[in-house]
Order: C-alpha cells, then structure tokens, then sequence
C-alpha cells in the first residue's frame, strides 16, 4: 500500500517539514498514476499550503534547507516549486541558487509552472475580508438590479447555499427570486 510505503521511507514524518502529526499523500502534479516515485509524504499544515487551500506561511518552510536534499526527486520537485514560490523571501532565494536538480527532475519541477507564481493566494472574501466557502450564506449590503432580469435583489436579501465562481474571486452565484445569479463578493457579507 502506497501510504505504507511511503511511511517506511520517510520514517513516518513529513517529507517537507518533518513533522509527524496528520500525514496523508501528495501526490505530486502532473501524475496519473500514484506511486512511490511520484508522492510524498506530507503533513496537513504542508498540504493545505501546496494546494493553495491556505495562505503560504514562510516560516513554516524555512525547514526546506535541510529537507531541500532528499535524495527522492518528488521531494526535490516539490521543495524547488515552494523555494520558487517563496522566492521573494532571502533565504529562499539563496536555498534555491545551490539547490541542484538534475534534467529530468528540474523539468519535472518547471511543468506544471507553479514555480512562476508567488506566495499570494486568492481567495472569495465578503466585504469584510471574511473568508467564503461553497455552501455559505451570505447577505447582501447594497440593493442590486440584475442585469437581463426584471428582479432587483434587496439590501438584506439573504442568499443560501452559495457556489463560488472558480475563475474568479471577486464573484459568487447564488438565488434570488428562484433564479441563479452572479455576485459580487464587494456587495455581501457573511451570514452568520
């Protein structure tokens, strides 16, 4: 079983921190068929970061300029796209400038082209910065006309069970009146 293996191979820590706490498998992207060449082992903290589900935290990564040298290119891959995403803080910067991948793995590295974006990540926010999930409620702050539609959606309307738009931060879809519509995320808050 792959998280066995990996387990035994990483003596049950995490592979980018070395932490032992909520380990499960990364698997590391592109891949289509997991296996013990193409995963890691990684904590939660590590995993909800990689995944962009969570804020970059840098101190949580410094750890990387021991890690950085696993001799199993998956972490390499992994370690080098954090560096580069992290790239803006120096001792990043320095720890990718000696890290030596060889051909293949640093092309490995480069296709899925994480490595060109930075530490930011975005997420759908109320207009108090309040973070959104699929299936929250939200209420409106600023009475709106729906463009195409006779239906003005009311300060105060409230709007369940709502889907963000995954392209697009700045907007959410939700009902009103029966009928789906498009949000801003600038005119709602978070329901409680």
């Amino acid at each position: 079983m792959l998280l066995d293996d990996l387990k035994i191979r990483s003596n049950q820590a995490c592979e980018l921190c070395l932490s032992t706490n909520n380990l499960d498998i990364y698997e590391v992207p592109p891949t289509s068929n997991p296996n013990v060449d193409n995963s890691i082992l990684v904590c939660s903290v590590c995993k909800n970061q990689l995944e962009k589900s969570e804020q970059i935290n840098p101190d949580h990564w410094k750890v990387l300029a021991d890690t950085m040298w696993s001799s199993y290119p998956a972490v390499q891959v992994v370690a080098w796209r954090m560096l580069s995403r992290l790239r803006n803080e120096s001792w990043a910067a320095n720890n990718l400038d000696i890290l030596y991948l060889d051909d293949e793995t640093l092309a490995w590295a480069k296709k899925t082209g994480d490595h060109e974006a930075d530490a930011t990540v975005e997420f759908h926010q109320d207009s108090n910065a309040t973070r959104l999930y699929d299936g929250d409620t939200v209420v409106l702050i600023k009475t709106l006309d729906v463009k195409g539609s006779s239906i003005s959606a009311k300060l105060g309307t409230v709007v369940k069970n709502i889907r963000l738009v995954a392209d697009n931060t700045d907007q959410i879809e939700g009902k009103v009146e029966g009928q789906t519509i498009v949000i801003l995320t600038k005119y709602l808050r978070k329901g409680s």
